[in-house]
């Protein structure tokens, strides 16, 4: 089995469960999830490895549904919790400076959206089963976990020490030299004619500002001193990206439903 492959199917078993609520998922993953890497300390969750995800999927089963077979995945997905909670005996994660969760220099945000969605998912079950999650002896409330998430979501949207909003369009200060290749270009209304491959360079070593304003875009964000040269050339910073925008979704739709708890 190809070892890349083995975080997806746990992750696509949970989500079949899930969904079907068939006996065959909950097998397959009870039978194969030590071979799909059940047990592995993962302390990330992107689009490279959905691990920390699908254990917080099956807590659900073991917190709401009673499934004792997935108590295996509740503790795991506590160590995930508790590795991001600041002060705890089990506090495994960086955060700069200026408070934003740095895992690593290649677009780090993904790390900081995806992580913020699953606190926030992990705190809900926690609600619904009434519990807390203990952290080294330290018991962590479901209101502590949506802080540490919502102030992710501050810091991405401007509340951080370059006043910078991550998410193009969005407040007054924002990046403007994506690392977009169509941000880059000129529209077809501005260049109605063809635009060739070797062309395209012209856009990428402009120093001026991207043409086409990527508004929703969300960008790899600032290095682990909190700043942010906002260089096209600077991929690993400036280069927006789904896997990045995907789980802020999430994250703001509760955030946004829920503004009255936090």
């Amino acid at each position: 089995m190809n070892g890349w492959q083995q975080d997806e199917l746990l992750w696509g078993a949970a989500w079949l469960h899930r969904a079907t609520k068939s006996p065959v998922y909950l097998s397959y993953i009870k039978v194969n999830g030590q071979l799909l890497g059940a047990d592995e300390q993962d302390n990330t969750f992107g689009w490279d490895n959905k691990h920390a995800g699908a254990r917080i999927l099956l807590s659900k089963s073991f917190l709401v549904q009673k499934v004792g077979a997935l108590q295996e995945y509740k503790a795991h997905a506590d160590g995930f919790i508790c590795s991001m909670v600041p002060g705890t005996p089990t506090d495994q994660t960086t955060y700069t400076r200026g408070g934003l969760l740095f895992k690593l220099s290649d677009s780090n945000m993904q790390y900081v959206t995806s992580s913020s969605f699953l606190l926030l998912t992990y705190a809900k079950y926690l609600v619904s089963a009434k519990k807390t999650v203990s952290c080294g002896g330290v018991a962590v409330t479901p209101q502590r976990l949506r802080a540490i998430a919502r102030r992710q979501v501050d810091y991405l949207l401007g509340s951080n020490p370059m006043g910078m909003s991550y998410m193009v369009g969005y407040g007054a200060k924002y990046p403007k030299k994506l690392h977009h290749r169509a941000s880059s270009l000129p529209s077809v209304a501005a260049h109605p004619g063809k635009i060739g491959c070797s062309q395209g360079f012209t856009g990428l070593y402009s120093g001026a500002a991207n043409p086409n304003v990527h508004v929703g875009a969300v960008v790899g964000g600032p290095n682990q001193n909190d700043q942010f040269p906002d260089q096209r050339s600077d991929y690993e910073h400036s280069e927006p990206a789904t896997y990045i925008n995907a789980p802020l979704v999430g994250a703001l739709a509760y955030l946004a439903h829920s503004s009255g708890q936090l």
